[in-house]
């Protein structure tokens, strides 16, 4: 008689500990969904990863931003036409001051290279003597030209190593004042300079010289503009055309830097103005309220 109760029992115990088994997974499935679910984790620790890596990329790419922005590429190029205008008019007073100069500066023996003798190879020394001092002026004065503008806008790439907006307003007009007159200067150079070439080659020193030298067969000393002559005055003219545009560039950055400063100033403005009237707001949001 007390086996089948057990038994009973047995299956009783059974089951409810089944359904123990199913209360306590239906309590604690939801206490699991609406404790945490399972993706905001997730999605809340991404936005930090993003925040770190926005300053190292702005910071990997601010070391030659600015000095290699477009205004920076150009006076870099000027830099380096003004050099080679330098260049050229050392080569061209080399070039022109004769082979008796020439062999005085060590590049040959004059008595075994050179055809002349006597009172010609005299004549020759004091011609290429009185023209190379014609052509002093020009030398003389296209150094210092050159170097001084060459000098003055590596210092200009050199101070454009921060934003536009963070540079002094008196550099930025100061680059532009510059280059807006050494494009000016430059071309007015040029022309003074090939007039000046010109004009010296038309002396009859130049002339007598060059009838000895091609009585001997050196033909390529002639009166003509010589090719370093002409590199000078190429070059010049892309250093004039270089500082017309970095002035143009220049121009365009100092009218953003104006508008940028403006709008700021505008935003700042607009922060500031509810905070200086805050006995205004509560009237306000009483009289609107619905």
């Amino acid at each position: 008689m007390s086996r089948p109760p057990r038994s009973n029992r047995g299956h009783r115990e059974r089951n409810g500990d089944h359904r123990q088994y199913r209360d306590e997974d239906r309590r604690s499935s939801p206490d699991r969904s609406s404790s945490r679910p399972p993706y905001y984790p997730r999605e809340a620790d991404q936005p930090p990863k993003h925040v770190r890596d926005v300053p190292r990329v702005e910071h990997s790419e601010s070391k030659c931003t600015h000095i290699c922005s477009r205004r920076g590429i150009v006076l870099i190029c000027a830099v380096l036409t003004n050099s080679l205008v330098l260049i050229c008019l050392v080569a061209a007073q080399m070039v022109t001051s004769g082979l008796s100069s020439s062999a005085g500066l060590g590049g040959f023996n004059i008595n075994s290279n050179f055809n002349l003798q006597g009172t010609e190879l005299q004549q020759v020394r004091d011609l290429d003597m009185q023209y190379s001092q014609m052509r002093a002026p020009g030398i003389y004065g296209g150094i210092p030209f050159s170097l001084t503008f060459g000098v003055v806008s590596l210092l200009f790439v050199v101070a454009g190593n921060k934003p536009p907006h963070r540079m002094s307003q008196k550099l930025l007009v100061g680059a532009l004042v510059f280059q807006a007159v050494g494009a000016v200067v430059y071309v007015v150079a040029v022309g003074l300079y090939l007039h000046f070439i010109i004009g010296v080659n038309a002396t009859d020193v130049c002339k007598r010289r060059e009838r000895l030298y091609a009585r001997n067969g050196y033909t390529w000393m002639s009166c003509d503009v010589s090719g370093a002559d002409a590199g000078v005055a190429l070059f010049a003219l892309i250093t004039a055309i270089l500082y017309t545009a970095g002035a143009i560039l220049t121009f365009q950055t100092i009218r953003g830097v104006k508008r940028y400063l403006q709008e700021r100033k505008r935003r700042d403005a607009e922060r500031q103005h509810p905070q200086s009237q805050p006995q205004r707001v509560p009237m306000r949001a009483e009289t609107t309220s619905v």
